[in-house]
């Protein structure tokens, strides 16, 4: 299992959820937890995509088998309900690997959490970075249509 915003689709998602799946060896299942608006908005900011939008996007992906919308509140009701051996955090999210393995382990969830590195790769390879590109970009929009 990966977890993730994944607001804005990007090359370094569909990277990490490559290297997510790689973690748990040649079979794997690789299932996704999106998070609810709701999270986005707690953690980081008014989501740019629905959370729906964000989940068919998902579900699209060559790596994804199962993606599932988180619950509100409860980020482990997901895990509870899924039973993952490996969870996937990713390089730039601030969970402490080693905090999260012991509320798991508090709550008789038997899942190991891993963090995935070094799937960054380029200019735009996150979604702040494609906030910021297009916040300093000055569009020339004849039709006056958003």
């Amino acid at each position: 299992m990966a977890t993730g915003t994944f607001d804005i689709l990007h090359p370094g998602h569909a990277l990490f959820l490559e290297k997510a799946k790689e973690l748990g060896g040649k079979d794997a299942i690789l299932a996704v937890v999106i998070a609810r608006d709701s999270t986005v908005e707690k953690r980081k900011r008014i989501p740019i995509i629905p959370q729906e939008q964000r989940l068919e996007m998902i579900k699209s992906l060559k790596p994804v088998d199962e993606a599932y919308l988180g619950h509100d509140g409860d980020m482990f009701k997901i895990v509870e309900e899924i039973k993952p051996d490996i969870i996937a955090i990713g390089s730039d999210q601030d969970h402490d690997v080693e905090k999260l393995q012991e509320l798991l382990n508090k709550r008789g969830i038997k899942a190991k959490v891993m963090r995935v590195k070094d799937y960054m790769f380029g200019e735009l390879d996150s979604t702040c970075k494609i906030i910021k590109r297009i916040k300093h970009t000055e569009f020339n929009d004849k039709t006056g249509k958003l």
